[in-house]
């Protein structure tokens, strides 16, 4: 708070008003990672600002003697070891030419609000609450300064360890050769080159993208966000082995893929103008996609099997039950006055559609008992209230 204050001799106003925002929930979650926190902040417009928080990262030199600060120290590096961080932590650093908490000069906050302070009420409302995140997690510090808890205790284990006559650097921890590589060695000439590493196993959750490092337009950040976290998505689904990353869908299927992430959401109509889809038609492709995939979209779009006499008998019975006369029309079986309709897939699924303007919408997974999709759904009659088959569905 101090750096802060630092550089807000200009117009120190704005720290009061960042203090009453930070308290009264006008800052979304903190995205914090090395070197840089960023967060949505509402103001006084419709849509939050983006505020992003640089802090100056920590040199090589400046981490070992973060490390052999730490290292020689028992109480600190119990502490440490024990996930507590000692306040006394601070000045031993300082004593090694090392200022753990940034000053004016090292803080960087930035906002994409059209206020000419820097800094903004906005950015200093995200400050308070990183100060108050250190105070109950200290290592955020670390990692602001470059390091996570991880990174930082296997550097003072490595120290408190001893390190090989000759080295400057941390120890190599055990197991790293099998795991990596150096470069020059992995690009010798097949002959002389040497084993390359076993693959690493994959992640158990999927990444996070880095904050942008560039100037941004608000809501192109947005997408550019949303992308990297779906391809991050599909990168850990492949990974695993629990789909094809979407690596086999055409682009009309991905679009409907992607739609359908976003619904609900302010990101699909946004989405939608992007793609220069209608947003209509394009809703109607997101539902499908969630209902069925691939399947439900084709079926949408009118490929379906032509059930055999017993299938069509069996949703005929069903659909005429929960919604009165039904027409039979190229294996297509409609009740107009209720607006449904069932369909047969070519995974031989029934599906059921629902009238929408024009048109249908796909709003459940698809079953091959259409009885059991009409229950499910909510348009299949209670028991003992079932309607008489219509003489018309008898016909058809």
């Amino acid at each position: 708070m101090e750096a802060l204050e630092g550089r807000a001799r200009l117009d120190p106003n704005r720290l009061p008003r960042g203090r009453s925002y930070a308290r009264t929930g006008r800052v979304g979650e903190l995205s914090i990672a090395p070197g840089v926190v960023e967060a949505r902040v509402q103001g006084t417009r419709p849509n939050p600002y983006r505020v992003r928080l640089r802090v100056r990262e920590f040199s090589a030199p400046e981490w070992q003697a973060v490390h052999l600060a730490l290292a020689v120290r028992a109480g600190h590096a119990a502490a440490l070891l024990d996930g507590e961080l000692d306040p006394g932590v601070v000045e031993a650093l300082a004593q090694e030419g090392v200022e753990l908490l940034p000053g004016p000069g090292e803080l960087g906050p930035a906002c994409s609000c059209p206020d000419w302070a820097n800094p903004c009420k906005h950015a200093a409302a995200v400050c308070y609450l990183v100060a108050e995140r250190m105070d109950r997690d200290p290592f955020t510090i670390f990692l602001l300064r470059g390091r996570d808890r991880e990174e930082l205790l296997a550097g003072v284990r490595a120290r408190r360890v001893g390190q090989p006559a000759g080295r400057t650097g941390p120890r190599e921890p055990a197991g790293a050769r099998d795991l990596f590589v150096p470069a020059r060695e992995a690009l010798r000439p097949r002959r002389s080159r040497p084993p390359l590493p076993r693959p690493l196993p994959p992640p158990e959750r999927p990444g996070r993208p880095a904050p942008l490092a560039v100037p941004y337009d608000e809501e192109l950040a947005d997408e550019l966000v949303e992308l990297a976290e779906d391809a991050a998505r599909r990168a850990f689904e492949l990974s695993w082995g629990l789909s094809r990353g979407g690596l086999d869908l055409s682009q009309e299927e991905d679009l409907a893929r992607r739609a359908g992430a976003l619904l609900g959401t302010p990101g699909f109509d946004r989405f939608a103008r992007r793609v220069g889809a209608r947003p209509r038609l394009l809703l109607g492709r997101a539902l499908a996609w969630r209902a069925g995939g691939s399947s439900a979209l084709r079926v949408l779009e009118g490929e379906t099997r032509e059930p055999t006499p017993e299938e069509r008998d069996e949703a005929l019975m069903a659909l005429s039950r929960a919604a009165g006369p039904v027409a039979v029309r190229r294996g297509r079986m409609t009740s107009q006055r209720a607006g449904l309709q069932l369909r047969l897939g070519e995974d031989r699924l029934w599906y059921l559609l629902v009238r929408a303007g024009p048109g249908w919408e796909i709003h459940e997974p698809p079953q091959a008992d259409p009885a059991a999709l009409l229950q499910k759904s909510g348009q299949a009659p209670r028991a003992g209230d079932q309607k008489p088959v219509s003489g018309r569905a008898r016909e058809a």
